[in-house]
């Protein structure tokens, strides 16, 4: 019982961390906080990816039912977006932000650290997060062309992928952000493989959910081409972003795991509809 009441209590402070959702009161009293249980609770990054992703998909799939017209994918991608800004607090955009801004304000290393701490958005940083949401609804509206089936089915997978990258470049590289100020700085200061295992397990086990009931509900002929390109190119977006970090900053940032979020979210979407796209002939 102890074990799962551990469980429970670190999957709220990862909905307490990464999200708006109210976690207060005598229930934050109870779930607490230790520097130690906010590392145990990256184990549930993905999960969140379900949360997120699942208001998402019923918001999406509300406005699909209900919009009239062939511009109903594109009002509920840009719509679904905005929830989900809303629901993390930008979180993760902001990250994308502040290191857009560092590494293209500067090529040296100590430089670009200094410019991502700056709260300060500049050039470099608004060009990314405006590029990245018009790409991310751009897609989602493609893909919503397609069928409302796909789109949700998209959405979640893209939030639950994207939430799981980013742990192995915490696994894989050292922190090295601010040590005395950086909030992500307990987060990144190293994963266990046990956690590394309950997140595969919390991706694994949503994705085949995901899968079995689009499957149900809409048979197609193109979900292994499709789904298999969802998975390369968020992963594709995962090898270069952690390179990048690696060569860049010998190491990475919390923002740098919001951009690893961002990039294999976009990534795990265009690769799907490339994968829609190859396969249609068929």
């Amino acid at each position: 019982m102890n074990h799962v009441l551990r469980f429970v209590r670190h999957f709220l402070l990862a909905v307490q961390f990464f999200t708006r959702i109210p976690v207060t009161g005598r229930l934050a009293q109870w779930v607490g906080y230790s520097p130690a249980m906010l590392r145990a609770s990256a184990a549930h990054f993905p999960a969140i990816g379900v949360l997120v992703g699942a208001l998402v998909v019923a918001l999406t799939a509300l406005l699909l039912h209900s919009l009239p017209g062939i511009f109903a994918p594109l009002v509920a991608a840009a719509l679904g977006t905005a929830w989900s800004i809303w629901i993390t607090g930008a979180f993760h955009e902001d990250g994308l932000a502040d290191v857009a801004d560092g590494l293209g304000g500067s090529y040296d290393r100590e430089r670009a650290l200094a410019i991502m701490k700056d709260s300060r958005v500049g050039a470099f940083g608004a060009i990314a997060v405006v590029l990245a949401l018009l790409a991310k609804v751009a897609l989602l509206a493609l893909i919503g062309s397609v069928s409302a089936v796909w789109m949700c089915a998209a959405i979640m997978g893209g939030h639950v992928v994207s939430r799981t990258w980013p742990l192995l470049t915490i696994r894989l590289l050292p922190h090295v952000g601010d040590e005395g100020g950086s909030k992500s700085k307990p987060l990144a200061d190293q994963i266990s493989l046990p956690s590394l295992a309950v997140a595969s397990l919390w991706c694994a086990a949503a994705l085949a959910f995901t899968v079995g009931a689009q499957a149900a509900l809409q048979t197609d002929a193109r979900m292994a081409p499709a789904w298999c390109g969802g998975l390369l190119g968020s992963a594709l977006a995962f090898w270069r972003a952690h390179a990048l970090f690696a060569r860049r900053l010998q190491g990475f940032t919390g923002d740098c795991l919001g951009t690893i979020q961002q990039v294999c979210e976009l990534g795990f979407y265009l690769g799907l509809a490339l994968g829609l796209g190859a396969s249609a002939g068929g």
